[in-house]
C-alpha cells in the first residue's frame, strides 16, 4: 500500500516538473558615450509599472509565484558572461538564473532588477542634481531611496510559446539644457538684424536663458520577444543588450 501511494504521488508530481523552465539571463551595457550614438531617444519616459515586481532576491515571493533562485552552479552562459566581461566595450550587471513554471503573462512573475551604481547621492529621481537643486534653494527629502544605474523588470511568460518583455531603464550621467526664464534684450537699432528671437508685447525681442545642467538621463530596453527552449537569444539596443536561455528543467 506505501508502495502504491508513493507511485501515486511521484506521477502526480510529474506535469508539474515538466512544465517548470530554468531560466538564465546576462544583461550588459555598452561602454560607449549615448550622445554619440545617432539615436532619437524619447525625453518624457513614462514610469515603469512596478505592482507587481518583486526582487528575484525575495525567496518568500519568489516562493509564493512558484518560483525560486538558483545557484551558480546551474549557469549555461559563463563563457558569454567571461566573454563581456574582459571586453573593454562592455560590462557586464546581471547574471542570474531562476526556475518558475508556465504561467500565463497575468500571473508569471515580473522580477524587478537593479544593479549597477547607486546614483541616490547625486541625483534626485527625476533626474536633477542635487547640487544644482540646494544652489537654487529647492527642499530636498532627507530620506533617500537607491537610484541604481540599471533599473526596471523582466518577465518570462508562456502564451502557447515562451515570451521574453523587459522593462528595463539605464541611467546614465550627462548633461541636459534646462531653460530657466526668459531674459528680456533691449531694442536693436538695426532692423535688419534676423536672430531667431521671438516678439511679444511691446515688440522688445526676448530670448529663453537657457543653462546646461548635470542630468542623471534615462534610457529604456523595452521589448517583447519569443524564445524558443535551448537556444541562446540575444536582444539590444546601442546602450543595453539582454543574453537568456531557457531550459526545460
Amino acid at each position: 500500500m506505501k508502495k502504491l501511494i508513493l507511485l501515486l504521488l511521484v506521477f502526480v508530481s510529474l506535469p508539474t516538473f515538466a512544465r517548470s523552465f530554468d531560466v538564465e539571463v546576462i544583461i550588459f551595457k555598452r561602454n560607449v558615450e549615448p550622445s554619440k550614438i545617432n539615436e532619437a531617444w524619447p525625453q518624457d519616459l513614462a514610469p515603469i509599472n512596478f505592482d507587481r515586481a518583486f526582487s528575484y532576491r525575495d525567496s518568500n515571493m519568489m516562493s509564493q509565484h512558484r518560483a525560486s533562485l538558483l545557484p551558480s552552479g546551474y549557469y549555461r552562459l559563463n563563457n558569454q558572461y567571461q566573454a563581456l566581461d574582459r571586453h573593454a566595450g562592455f560590462k557586464p550587471l546581471v547574471h542570474v538564473t531562476w526556475r518558475q513554471n508556465d504561467r500565463g503573462e497575468s500571473t508569471s512573475p515580473v522580477l524587478h532588477i537593479q544593479a549597477g551604481q547607486d546614483f541616490s547621492e547625486r541625483f534626485a529621481p527625476d533626474g536633477r542634481s542635487l547640487k544644482e537643486l540646494a544652489a537654487d534653494g529647492t527642499p530636498l527629502s532627507i530620506e533617500k531611496s537607491p537610484l541604481y544605474e540599471l533599473d526596471g523588470t523582466i518577465q518570462v511568460y508562456v502564451q502557447h510559446y515562451l515570451y521574453l518583455k523587459t522593462n528595463l531603464d539605464l541611467r546614465v550621467p550627462g548633461k541636459n539644457e534646462v531653460v530657466l526664464k526668459d531674459s528680456v534684450i533691449a531694442p536693436s537699432d538695426d532692423n535688419e538684424d534676423e536672430n531667431a528671437e521671438v516678439q511679444v508685447g511691446n515688440l522688445e525681442p526676448i530670448k529663453p536663458k537657457v543653462e546646461v545642467q548635470d542630468f542623471l538621463n534615462s534610457y529604456r530596453m523595452q521589448q517583447k520577444r519569443q524564445i524558443r527552449s535551448g537556444e541562446i537569444h540575444y536582444l539590444d539596443n546601442p546602450l543595453l543588450g539582454v543574453i537568456i536561455r531557457i531550459d526545460k528543467a
